[in-house]
């Protein structure tokens, strides 16, 4: 645990001094009584007198205000916590290497069912987008809460030629920032349109710290590397930039294959510096699975991560609940033995 402002602690310092006080109170107490009275008509008028118990209610003080102390100095603390995320966006290669077998019973199916399994064990209150990309990216579902539409739109994926890791990115940040005006022209082709006039000015774009953005993210599943589209760190800097993290899971062979698709065939092989680059960047984190068990636990641990966050969290509250309690014990015990409050 660390403090905002921990030379407030000092003040802890005054709490021996408040005990001093304390005994000394007792002891005038004690002289003065004998004063005016013989010891023994002391005793005989007040029994056996309160004990231990006399000195409870203050101790409670004390511990409430050592308490309250603490809370001054605005105590931090890991805490695990419900995540935030809203919306997540499952990112997914569709090139034709998926279709290798090195995976039982395929990458592709493998993948499905994994990502089905991801989403069905999130709350139902995350909305999922699909978005797909090979040669080029597209949004397979917009984000949902709708499970069913979610699994339909995983099902309905397509094999195509090419992998464009970049363009799978910039349009999963577009999906969840629909209007901040993300330019799509390298994922289109299509040069991006001049405003009309009647259209309203876009606001200016303003970075924020990477890994900042609380309300939504990205997983990334590819099997290969990129062979055309945006360059993938390019496209990292961009969700960086929103703060957004990019969760990326690499499936398939390390050292290379010869893939066959469609009556031609290439050679394939998992580009993991790049994507622990684009992890890094996000501040997110990169997981390889190589069958399709590792692939289940993979999205297994994400949902964990996304669901439930540990962070550095003030809890000041905290000690100040707990330094009102003691207060309340302190009065209540005093009265029911007392019969007043102090």
């Amino acid at each position: 645990m660390t403090f905002v402002w921990p030379d407030l602690l000092w003040l802890l310092a005054l709490l021996p001094a408040l005990v001093v006080l304390y005994l000394w109170l007792l002891l005038r107490r004690k002289k003065l009584t004998l004063r005016y009275a013989s010891l023994s008509l002391v005793k005989q008028a007040l029994g056996k007198g309160p004990g231990w118990r006399r000195h409870v209610p203050p101790l409670l003080l004390l511990l409430a205000l050592a308490t309250l102390l603490l809370a001054t100095a605005r105590p931090l603390a890991v805490v695990t916590l419900p995540s935030q995320q809203e919306t997540i966006i499952l990112a997914m290669d569709v090139s034709g290497s998926m279709r290798a077998t090195d995976v039982h019973p395929s990458r592709i199916v493998a993948a499905q069912e994994a990502a089905k399994a991801f989403v069905k064990d999130l709350p139902r209150t995350v909305r999922v987008g699909i978005v797909s990309f090979a040669g080029t990216a597209a949004v397979v579902q917009p984000p949902t809460q709708s499970r069913e539409d979610i699994f339909a739109a995983i099902d309905r994926f397509q094999l195509q030629r090419a992998t464009a890791i970049g363009s799978g990115i910039v349009l999963s940040l577009a999906t969840l920032f629909p209007d901040a005006g993300i330019d799509l022209s390298q994922i289109t082709g299509q040069r991006s349109m001049p405003p009309a006039p009647g259209d309203k000015p876009r606001k200016e774009f303003t970075p924020v710290p990477p890994g900042s953005y609380a309300s939504g993210a990205i997983i990334l599943l590819t099997d290969g590397q990129r062979t055309t589209g945006p360059d993938p760190l390019d496209a990292a800097k961009m969700a960086a930039d929103r703060g957004v993290k990019v969760y990326t899971v690499g499936i398939g062979t390390k050292d290379g294959e010869i893939i066959g698709f469609e009556g031609w065939s290439m050679r394939v092989r998992l580009d993991e510096d790049t994507l622990k680059s684009i992890s890094n960047l996000t501040r997110a984190e990169y997981f390889y699975a190589g069958t399709a068990t590792d692939l289940k636990k993979v999205y297994q641990s994400l949902s964990t991560r996304l669901v439930v966050e540990k962070k550095e969290t003030e809890i000041s509250g905290l000690f100040a609940a707990a330094a009102a309690l003691l207060v309340v014990v302190a009065a209540g015990l005093s009265v029911a033995w007392f019969g007043r409050v102090l």
